[in-house]
């Protein structure tokens, strides 16, 4: 048996107890929610930050030149931790980052690398490409202490200028994060 705390429509929150070391939290005669008696940090939808931006116009990147590719657009910020192309999340934790670029070189092709940047330096290699145009995608589980990593996303075009496309509003280029397992 365990501890367990209903919430009832006739007579409000009741619990009964045992020494079990188990929390059920139930509606009615339905359990909900079962805490086993274990230690750390029990994750709920509202402290478990993601987000996911875009850029909504076109970037050109230089030639042998890296640089942080701008998502000026939001489709959601759950926790307000993303702002100025960076994402420094408040709760600490394991993190799953994606991202991904559209992007073209016309002019004979290209070799580009995109990059996953922790607290401004190069973390984690994503893709490399050498193609005159294409979409390539990566992703990393990383971990941000809650309160001063940051992770932002950079582009490397080693040969000619590529632009990293926006399609008449369509989201072509993504980056987005969700906490996976709290610290």
């Amino acid at each position: 048996m365990a501890s367990v705390i209903t919430a009832t429509t006739t007579s409000g929150l009741t619990q009964s107890a045992d020494n079990s070391g188990v929390l059920q939290l139930a509606s009615g005669t339905g359990n909900l929610v079962t805490v086993p008696s274990v230690t750390g940090t029990a994750m709920v939808s509202g402290n478990m930050p993601a987000f996911s931006a875009y850029n909504s116009t076109s970037q050109s990147v230089s030639s042998d030149t890296s640089a942080k590719i701008v998502f000026d657009s939001e489709l959601f910020d759950t926790n307000s931790n993303f702002a100025s192309n960076r994402f420094t999340p408040t709760v600490a934790g394991y993190y799953q980052v994606s991202c991904n670029a559209y992007w073209s070189n016309y002019n004979g092709g290209a070799f580009v690398i995109l990059t996953l940047y922790k607290n401004g330096s190069s973390f984690k290699e994503l893709a490399r490409l050498n193609a005159t145009s294409a979409t390539i995608n990566g992703s990393a589980l990383v971990y941000l202490n809650g309160s001063t990593d940051y992770i932002e996303m950079y582009w490397y075009s080693a040969s000619g200028t590529t632009t990293l496309f926006n399609n008449n509003g369509q989201n072509l280029n993504g980056f987005s994060a969700v906490l996976v397992r709290g610290a």
